[in-house]
């Protein structure tokens, strides 16, 4: 059961992970809306907290005309009905013909997807075609036949969409890192060893306690070679961020994933130093504010840690949750950046 101040906390915010959950009633109005209206928010004082809308209008009230409350479960539905048409096509469907399937126009469906999703259903088909390309190519299938099998109709428009997405060319991710030379070193730090790896374009390992075995089993193909000169120049930038957590905004990095991780690595990011986001914050700023779990799952899968602060993450009561390289780490972290 949710408490009045959660309900508020989340009023207040305007968070759309709570959409369908409750409804805020306003008695000075006589309205009801979805926690996540737009409109402005009404003194707390004026303010209930109803089970859902049926609830709220037992008591005389009546629904926003700008925030749809009723709307929500008709939404979620023609949501999952359009992912599931996608996902089963050969050819990406239509933004009109999925509008036909779920009953909207065009215009209002796109917007209904895309607030759910944070991609629009152009865009959602284009990653969902990237994600099965790259774990068909990950899988040691031969590229050709990736491609195709990802729906492209060629081998050009596959090249032409995932132009600077892959990391690497397609070739060399279907074959471990095949062509690809990677700079790498472990150095010692006041939290322990640390593997630090780049490519060309930038740092695509930083973890501790590991050796370049990991890094082998990464990529079994590359090439692998420890140190270098320019790599030391960048090595030295990555020491000092770790040794004084601050803002990475200037140390580039080479890390690849799907479209919502990469949404969740982005927002992950975006946090200050000194600061904290829960699971839920960083799904609802990465576009699906109910994919907590996905975004739980992204930030295992973040391969450069530091630098991308998946450290500064922790669950909605206020615990730290999980950590790859231990809790011990999370915590100096957290502490060198002003958090207790």
């Amino acid at each position: 059961m949710l408490t009045d101040d959660t309900a508020w906390a989340a009023v207040l915010r305007r968070d759309r992970a709570f959409d369908g959950r409750f409804v805020t009633g306003v008695l000075t109005t006589g309205i009801y809306c979805r926690p996540s209206c737009a409109a402005r928010h009404p003194a707390r004082g004026n303010v209930r907290f109803f089970a859902d809308g049926a609830a709220a209008r037992a008591v005389g009230l009546r629904a926003c005309k700008r925030c749809l409350p009723d709307d929500v479960g008709r939404d979620e539905a023609a949501v999952l009905a359009a992912l599931d048409e996608i996902r089963q096509a050969e050819d990406a469907p239509s933004l009109a013909a999925l509008a036909q399937l779920t009953g909207y126009s065009p215009t209002h469906f796109q917007r209904v997807f895309k607030r759910a999703i944070g991609l629009s259903p152009a865009a959602y088909a284009r990653a969902l075609r990237e994600e099965r390309a790259r774990d068909a190519l990950s899988g040691g299938s031969d590229v050709t036949g990736a491609i195709y099998e990802a729906g492209y109709g060629s081998a050009s428009r596959f090249y032409e969409n995932t132009k600077g997405r892959l990391g690497m060319t397609a070739s060399a991710w279907a074959n471990g890192g095949a062509g690809v030379t990677i700079h790498w070193a472990v150095v010692e730090t006041s939290m322990g060893a640390m593997l630090v790896a780049a490519t060309d374009k930038g740092v695509c390992r930083l973890s501790f306690n590991e050796d370049a075995s990991e890094l082998a089993r990464r990529f079994p193909k590359a090439e692998l070679v420890e140190g270098g000169a320019e790599f030391e120049k960048l090595l030295a930038e990555v020491v000092a961020s770790v040794e004084a957590p601050g803002d990475f905004a200037h140390i580039p990095l080479d890390v690849k994933g799907t479209a919502f991780q990469e949404a969740c690595w982005k927002a992950l990011r975006a946090i200050p130093p000194g600061e904290t986001r829960t699971y839920a914050e960083i799904a609802a700023a990465a576009g699906n504010p109910k994919a907590v779990r996905a975004a739980g799952s992204a930030n295992a899968r973040n391969n450069v840690a530091v630098l991308i602060p998946c450290h500064r993450v922790i669950r909605t009561g206020g615990d730290l949750g999980g950590y790859a390289y231990g809790l011990d780490i999370k915590r100096e972290l957290l502490k060198r950046e002003g958090v207790e």
